[in-house]
């Protein structure tokens, strides 16, 4: 069986952490370790602050929309979307240190941290269009009781 939330909020930097702890308490319905909660919310928190400080230019008027599928065998989907500017060069935007706001002190480590922390990683962006996420992990207790 799946288990779905749909989420939709204004691109509001303070929306950022109620994004990360809405997923992250949908997701403890599967039993998730301390480690894995840390990486979703990292991840998602990752997601959402590159689409209100990349893909809105911090525009309020934007809107960040996220899907979380959960399934019986310990699969967590994650897609996250806007529809701001779009990533011109996505594989540059993936490479550690990119950054197209270095006045904002970014670390231009978002895209490198999501791979890290999940088993799949896919973007998709088109200039003006903007970019979507698809992000899945599976988690270790879920994975042990398969094997």
């Amino acid at each position: 069986m799946k288990n779905e939330m749909h989420l939709q909020f204004s691109a509001l930097s303070q929306n950022e952490a109620f994004a990360r702890v809405t997923v992250a308490a949908f997701v403890t319905q599967l039993n998730p370790t301390m480690d894995e909660i840390t990486e979703i919310k990292t991840v998602v928190s990752e997601a959402v602050t590159n689409a209100i400080i990349h893909g809105y230019d911090s525009n309020p008027e934007g809107t960040v929309y996220i899907s979380v599928t959960l399934s019986d065998d310990g699969v967590v989907e994650l897609n996250i979307r806007d529809e701001g500017h779009g990533i011109d060069n996505v594989e540059e935007a993936k490479q550690p240190l990119f950054t197209t706001k270095p006045e904002l002190e970014r670390s231009g480590m978002g895209f490198t941290i999501m791979e890290n922390f999940m088993d799949e990683c896919k973007i998709e962006s088109s200039t003006n269009h903007g970019t979507a996420l698809y992000l899945k992990k599976h988690l270790a207790k879920q994975k042990a009781l398969c094997n």
